[in-house]
Formats: C-alpha cells, structure tokens, sequence
C-alpha cells in the first residue's frame, strides 16, 4: 500500500468529480472517457479501491486525520501553539470552546472554515468509496462475484470517514451508493437518530469482519481483525446512550458484552501484541509491526506531487533543532502532571497538578518522555539533540516551551521530506493501537462490573511502559507501579481513564473519551481552573455543557441543504 497506483488513480479522478459537483468554469470536454466496460475490470476496481484508501492520506493540516486539533487541543492536552492567537485564529477557537461558530472562515485572518473543510473532505472519502460500490453493483456478474472482499475494503474505508464525522458533529446526513443525485438533495442529517447512525456505521464494519481475511497480503489494507477491532470501538462509543442535548443517559451492557467478545477474538488471533518497547510505536522502522491494528500509510517519493506524508503534522515541528517550522501541538502543563507518581508508582490523582514537573525532583511514569520533549532532555531519543527550551519554540510566553513527539521523527530520519519550511515524514498515523483495543476492554469490563478482569489488562500496560527506558537516557527520575485490586467502580474507572491519558497521550483521542464517559464539562472546567493561572491567553475560555461536546454544522452545508440540515444545540 506504500506504492500507491498514482497514474490509474488519476485516470479515474473524473469519476469522483462527478460525484462532488463543481462550478460551470469544470464543464469542458473531457480529454479522454472510460467507458463502463472499462472501468469495471478487477484491476480498475482495485485502482478504486486504493484511491478510497488514499484519501485518508490525502489530509493536511486544516483537515487532518490526525485529530489534534479536534482531540487533543479541546482537551486540555494541549495548546495551540505557533506564533500567536492570530496564526490559524480557528484553532485558537477550539482551545476557548467559546468564539466556535458555524462559519468559521470569518474569522480574521482565517479564510478557510476549517470545520466546513473537514466535512467536505469526509464526504469526499466516502465518495470514494461509494463510487467502488456503485461499479462493483453495475459490473458483470461474473466479475461481481469476485469481489466481496472489494466490496468490503469499500465498506470498510467508508465507516473510518463516517466514524470520524460521528465524532466531531453527532449528526450526519447517511449518503450511501444506493442513493440517486436527487435523493441526495432530499436527505437530512435528523433523517437517523443518534443511534441509528452508530448503527450504520457498525453495520459497515461488520460486512468487513464477515467478508475480509484475518490477514491481508498487502501492507496497510483492511481486514477482518482490524475490522473486528473497529467494530468494538463503534459499540463501546454507541454504548454510552445519549439524549438530544449530548447528556449521557445510559450505558448499553449488551453493546459492552460484545466489545469485551470482539476484542477477545482480536487477541486470540495472536495477530497483535504490544511491542517490547513503547518507543517502537513512534519510530518509523517499526511502523506497519504487531501494534499497529489499521494505520493511514505514509509515503514520499510515491509519485504523487507531493507524496502522501504528515502534512497533517507539518506545523508541529519545533522551530529550532534542524526543523524549522511550526511550533504548534504545545503540551500542557496539566498533561506533563499527569504523569508524576507517588511512592508506590501509581499517578498522583489528586495532587500532581498542583505545582509544574520538575524533572529534578519528581518521578514519573517513562511513557512521559517517549511522548513530549522539554529543555534539557534529549529529542526523539538521541542524546546528542537536546531540546533547547525557549529557543525551540515560536511563543514560549504564550504557550510554554514543550514539544509533543510521537507525530515526529528525528530531523535526520531519512522519512523526512520538506515544502517550504514545512517538515513532513513518512512515519504512518495509526489509527488503531493493540494497546487501545485492550483498553477498550478493560473499560467495557469495568462498566459491566467485572473490574478485577480489567486489573491485568491496565497493569499489562504499565509493565511494558516500566520496561520501556533503554533509549530514554536517564532524562528523568522513572517510577510505575502496579495495580493491586479496584475497590470501587469509581476507582477502577479512575484508573482506566488516566491509563488512556497516559498510554495514548497526544494521539488524538483524549477529548472524544471525555465526551463518550460524559465528564467532558467537569474535565474541562478542572483544567481551566488551574491552567488560566498559568497561560493567561486563557482567560476567556470556557466550555458549554450540552453544547461544546460536539462541533456545529458547518453553517455552508446548511445553506447548501437549502435548510434541510439541522444546526446542532447551542449554535
């Protein structure tokens, strides 16, 4: 899948356009036409199938599938970063939750609506994909029954991007192959509730499960088992039952029986593991090993005008240290505390927040410096590239001087590639980590009030962080414990949700885990509490229960539905 079939996938471009409009100044003669015969041949189909795929590749800092913005900078895990509120004003929104309007290209000096953007890019996607089903559904029988496995790889692509938009905005229109031009421009994003739309979404990952191998021969595809493992994940989010205004009204133990049933399978396959060394994760040598369950393949040099590398990253390098640009994905405070443990190596719950980490005097769990680089420790694991404080960030006065790791490789990887001052790698974004799908297990398992089952799982974690040091250098004082038991729901939830901070800091979930639990309101506002007093830009943040849980539709969309798209509560 690193080899992407660029010249096919150009060559059938057109077919998409058809499916996303355009404006008259596009209403030329082609210079050349497939006819169906044509494109209805497996190796065309194929070529369909890998452009869906591609497009999760094809993302970019204004609308990456890597959710930082959406997943960490709401979430109180990170700042914005680079040189100011003014330097990409909408993502400033996001950290104050307040100035989030529905059209957000109206803020100077911002003349993209970033929100409308990734929406737009979502359905491009499932475009894609739904352009595959369409001429698989229109091919010869004889070719047609050949390719379920096609049919699935669609499926499959297409759930990721409805998934996403799940996430961020609740409702959703459901556009699939079946429907016409016109009932498109008929269908609203209130036709589904809530629930139904999970359902869906579900329902695509289950043809997955049922119509993929367990394991693909080529790198980077869909299979069964990640499918299974995106299955689980849609179920323990559907789970947690919502009423209208985003307010948790109900936990689904069918739906967490059957999460802890899939997730059993995944690990019986013994596909999966966790690698030996957390390190391994975030190194570009290892990519594509036994954690990584589905992951957005990376690649320069693949024949695309400018590869499909991290450019959703490309501003959260460092400015100084061989980088040179952007200075954004600041981390927090508040997550740096997260970190600290006490004697017996457990996370100081109550009290770590409550003075900045210092890297003298207090002890913390080692995944801390796997995931942000600070002054006086080494970057990305070398001992002869040490962080510079200040002098590597754009705005040290404003957002601190910490920089996130994990979405970077070392300014000499040969995965680097550049556009202008903008750093980009070719190191894969996973999506799916074995080490998230155990603890989407072990949160099932707590929820249905079997918390001792969840012990070993999270504790399985904290060993393979404990053992987890050998490229650290020594940089800080490491000490993690073990859990002995949960004496309560309410510890073993505790536990559960901080081992997510932990284990998958800065990836891009944090904030969407806040809202599944319900407590993204109470979350917020402990942090707001104690983080203005440190980052006065700040002040004016704040965050609306039953409203900032989700993003608005984006005010565009409504006005191209003629006002059949319903704007969410709040906006």
């Amino acid at each position: 899948m690193k080899q992407l079939i660029y010249p096919l996938f150009c060559s059938l471009l057109a077919l998409q356009l058809a499916a996303c409009g355009g404006s008259d100044d596009l209403d030329v003669p082609p210079k050349a036409v497939l006819t169906p015969d044509q494109v209805s041949t497996v190796a065309n189909i194929d070529a369909l199938v890998i452009a869906a795929y591609s497009y999760l590749g094809n993302d970019h800092y204004t609308a990456p599938n890597f959710l930082w913005p959406t997943g960490n900078l709401r979430a109180g895990d990170a700042h914005k970063g680079g040189n100011g509120p003014s330097d990409i004003f909408a993502y400033h929104a996001l950290s104050m939750f307040e100035p989030i309007v529905p059209e957000m290209e109206s803020f100077p000096p911002d003349l993209i609506d970033l929100n409308d953007k990734k929406w737009t890019r979502n359905y491009t996607g499932i475009s894609r994909a739904n352009e595959v089903l369409r001429v698989i559904a229109n091919a010869d029988s004889a070719v047609r029954d050949t390719l379920q496995q096609k049919v699935a790889e669609a499926r499959f692509v297409r759930a990721l991007f409805y998934f996403d938009l799940k996430i961020h905005h609740k409702w959703m229109p459901w556009i699939d192959e079946t429907l016409s031009q016109e009932q498109i421009l008929t269908t609203s994003n209130r036709d589904l509730t809530d629930q139904q739309l999970w359902d869906k979404i579900a329902d695509d990952f289950r043809f997955a499960v049922n119509n993929l191998p367990d394991v693909q021969k080529d790198v980077g595809r869909a299979s069964a088992l990640s499918a299974k493992a995106l299955l689980a994940k849609t179920l323990l989010y559907q789970a947690y039952e919502q009423d209208e205004q985003h307010n948790v009204i109900a936990i689904n133990t069918d739906k967490l029986n059957e999460v802890v049933r899939l997730v059993t399978e995944v690990e019986q396959s013994n596909v999966y593991n966790l690698y030996d060394d957390y390190a391994k994760n975030f190194l570009v040598e290892y990519e594509n090993g036994v954690e990584s369950v589905f992951a957005i393949q990376r690649s320069l040099n693949d024949g695309s005008p400018d590869g499909r590398g991290s450019w959703a990253s490309a501003l959260n390098a460092p400015q100084s240290g061989g980088f040179g640009c952007c200075g954004f994905h600041v981390p927090t405070e508040n997550f740096v505390n997260a970190f600290k443990t006490g004697a017996d190596g457990l996370p100081l719950f109550d009290t770590g927040n409550n003075a900045i980490y210092n890297k003298d005097t207090d002890a913390v769990d080692p995944r801390l410096d796997h995931t942000v680089a600070m002054q006086g420790k080494p970057f990305k694991y070398d001992a002869n590239l040490i962080h510079g404080g200040d002098s590597w960030s754009r705005a040290p006065a404003i957002y601190g001087n910490y920089t996130g790791m994990k979405d970077l490789e070392h300014p000499d990887c040969d995965c680097r590639g550049e556009n202008g001052p903008f750093p980009i790698f070719s190191l894969n974004t996973v999506m799916v980590r074995f080490s998230d799908v155990l603890l989407w297990k072990a949160e099932a398992l707590i929820e249905l009030d079997r918390m001792n089952e969840a012990v070993p799982i999270i504790n399985r974690l904290r060993q393979r962080a404990a053992a987890s040091t050998a490229r650290l250098n020594n940089a800080s004082i490491y000490r993690i414990g073990q859990y002995s038991a949960f004496n309560s729901k309410d510890e073993a939830r505790q536990a559960l949700r901080w081992e997510r901070r932990l284990e998958l800091g800065l990836e891009g979930h944090r904030f969407f885990d806040l809202v599944r639990w319900g407590v993204a309101k109470e979350s917020l506002d402990q942090y707001f509490l104690i983080e203005k007093g440190r980052k006065p830009y700040l002040q004016s943040a704040h965050f609306t229960k039953n409203k900032h849980e989700y993003l608005p539709i984006p005010n565009l969309q409504i006005n191209l539905s003629g006002g059949l798209y319903v704007q969410n509560p709040g906006y």
